[in-house]
């Protein structure tokens, strides 16, 4: 039953968009829908949750780095913000193709969200409100549900044309260790504990997850001479691309390596019995790709050993996080577990590990514009869609607040497909495959991968961002200044010629190459795996001089265009296949009882996820290629 209030009154302020939650989603949302004209309004728990990062000190990484450089390329924050907060930067996966290296940064947690915070209190159209939305308010029209308002604990009513659900990890939050549990959210904040039964009202789905955090200890307390150092890269890459590399070269902060042993992994099975996660206790499923230390000793009990990350939480604080041990087991047996880490025989606990259970949705009832189908501009953004991740809840900030304006606008929303971005992939699972636990971002989820890449996302997207409006024309313009330098410079690569010189040889003898029996253009050097375009740039003797501020953007594209020019070519014919079924819209009233020789499953699903395309009715489980066949019949019969 809805929450009842004892006094209602209503706010003389109305506003276009209403966005619950300031987390990472909630942010972008907000900033999105403010920055395209709509007067927004932002509601926390807390405005020092603003942006909190409640669990790993870092933004990016494997795929996720993906995933804040198609936010920045579409005009989004978090890259600008991680690009003045990190203390370390670490380009990943630099041993292997472009398609996976990943961009990952250690913040100062506490400037990190100071400076969003800050972002977002500067913002025109933008205001920030603490107080727990209790009730998201409708009306009825033409039969069916649409958004007028939401309302606080206080009662107070605000009315808006459309909401953005952020709310994270915090709706019904439960805190958990060993035999402790506290009704609050991440970090001790007060968890929104009322807005769940007003969703059920409004016949939304509701799942319980769980994630989780380990300790974080004393620095004063870490034997780093028992543990590896892990430096960050001589040469730091920004994750914006309006950042100037120049201007965020640094002395960067190390983080540490260790490893559990035999020991560690004793003490844990030996109280697994007082663990939450096997005693029954916690009833919400977790994440797969990202366990507790207790399920990584269950699971994989032939590892004697799992690696442990020792990472600063800020500048300012003596705090370190424990990456890799995320635990709910007691805390007299936290002590006895980090304690027999090596380096960590005299760790004292700062904050105790602990898992957290919230309740989120099954995001199959969003639309790919991220809105409710049932619910005429009610959007949901992050962790409250089923996924994890700082990032993936970013991007679907972004795509919600993007999306709830458009609507405003009277415009088609914004879809991603799978081709396009790595944010496409993440959408397009969550809306139509089922998962029964926290979805987290991988490339090998992604089928373009090698188009895909995070160095290219601004030609992939900013043209979008500067259709939708998040992106200025000076940005834009210097986008198409450096796509055709990359156009030109690749170009005369492949008619500049290199002869048999005794420099040419030299050089190829230097790095290991074959020697050259005749004349060769640059381009073909360049294919090389051995050899690149730097690495050729002595005997490129008309080589040009590109404007400073994209130098080093442009000389990578050149070699990664050229390098893998037969590959990208392959995956873009198969795009070409993709998208002809993406392109295939199924009409929205559909009646595929109508459908003949439609499997009864297939009938059962295609009525349950309504797919706006064959592409995605493909992609649903339990609707088979005979099925989609019959479906590609059907409609061109509708058709003629």
């Amino acid at each position: 039953m809805k929450f009842s209030v004892n006094s209602v009154w209503e706010n003389k302020d109305t506003y276009d968009v209403a966005v619950i939650g300031a987390g990472h989603a909630g942010c972008e949302a907000a900033l999105a829908c403010a920055r395209l004209g709509f007067k927004t309004i932002v509601f926390t728990v807390s405005v020092d949750s603003i942006a909190l990062m409640p669990c790993n000190p870092n933004i990016g990484g494997t795929s996720k780095g993906h995933l804040v450089r198609e936010v920045d390329a579409l005009g989004g924050e978090m890259g600008k913000v991680i690009d003045r907060a990190f203390i370390q930067s670490k380009m990943l996966n630099k041993s292997k193709g472009p398609a996976v290296h990943s961009l990952r940064a250690q913040a100062d947690k506490a400037l990190y969200s100071r400076t969003m915070r800050q972002v977002l209190e500067d913002q025109e159209n933008l205001d920030i409100k603490q107080a727990e939305v209790v009730n998201i308010l409708t009306e009825e029209n033409a039969g069916r549900k649409r958004v007028t308002g939401v309302q606080l604990y206080s009662g107070a009513v605000f009315r808006c044309r459309a909401a953005i659900l952020c709310t994270g990890t915090y709706l019904k939050a439960r805190c958990i260790y060993g035999d402790v549990s506290t009704n609050t959210g991440p970090n001790g904040l007060q968890a929104a504990n009322h807005l769940t039964e007003c969703l059920k009202e409004l016949g939304i789905k509701m799942y319980r997850f769980k994630t989780g955090t380990p300790a974080r200890i004393d620095k004063n307390t870490v034997d780093f001479s028992r543990m590896e150092e892990q430096k960050g890269d001589e040469r730091v890459v920004p994750f914006s691309f309006t950042t100037d590399p120049d201007s965020i070269q640094k002395e960067q902060v190390s983080c540490w390596l260790t490893y559990t042993n035999e020991r560690t992994h004793d003490i844990i099975r030996k109280n697994l019995d007082r663990s939450p996660l096997f005693s029954g206790m916690i009833e919400g499923t977790g994440p797969r790709y990202c366990p507790s230390i207790e399920d990584k000793v269950v699971k994989f009990a032939d590892k004697s050993r799992h690696q442990v990350f020792i990472e600063p939480e800020g500048l300012e604080t003596n705090e370190m996080y424990i990456g890799g041990m995320s635990s709910s087991l007691p805390e007299d047996v936290q002590y006895e577990m980090y304690r027999s880490v090596p380096g960590l025989e005299n760790a004292r606990i700062v904050r105790n590990a602990y898992a957290i259970e919230y309740d989120c949705i099954d995001a199959r009832q969003l639309l790919p514009t991220l809105e409710f189908r049932t619910v005429d501009g009610l959007f949901s953004g992050g962790q409250f869609n089923g996924s994890s991740g700082y990032e993936e809840a970013a991007a679907q900030g972004l795509l919600a607040g993007i999306n709830a304006a458009r609507r405003l606008q009277g415009k088609e929303g914004i879809v991603l497909d799978r081709s396009e971005a790595y944010i496409g992939v993440l959408v397009d699972d969550l809306v139509t495959k089922e998962s029964h636990e926290p979805y987290r971002m991988m490339t090998s989820r992604a089928e373009y991968r090698l188009l895909l890449r995070q160095d290219n996302a601004d030609q992939r997207l900013t043209k979008k961002g500067y259709e939708i409006g998040l992106i200025d024309k000076e940005r834009y313009e210097r986008l198409l200044e450096k796509e055709r330098l990359i156009r030109e410079e690749t170009d005369r690569l492949k008619r500049t010629y290199v002869g048999t010189t005794e420099e040419v040889q030299g050089l190829l003898a230097e790095h290991g190459s074959t020697p050259l029996t005749s004349g060769s253009d640059l381009a073909e050097l360049i294919r090389r795996p051995e050899l690149s375009y730097e690495i050729l740039a002595p005997v490129d003797k008309e080589r040009p001089a590109f404007p400073p501020d994209l130098r080093e953007e442009v000389q990578e594209q050149v070699n990664i265009n050229i390098k893998y020019e037969g590959y990208i070519s392959r995956q873009k014919k198969q795009v070409e296949q993709f998208r002809k079924m993406e392109n295939k819209k199924i009409p929205e009233d559909i009646d595929y009882d109508k459908v003949k020789s439609l499997r009864i499953e297939a009938v059962q699903k295609l009525k349950q996820y309504r797919p706006v395309s064959v592409g995605q009715a493909s992609r649903i489980s339990g609707v088979s290629p005979a099925d989609i066949s019959v479906l590609l019949v059907y409609m061109e019969q509708l058709r003629r």
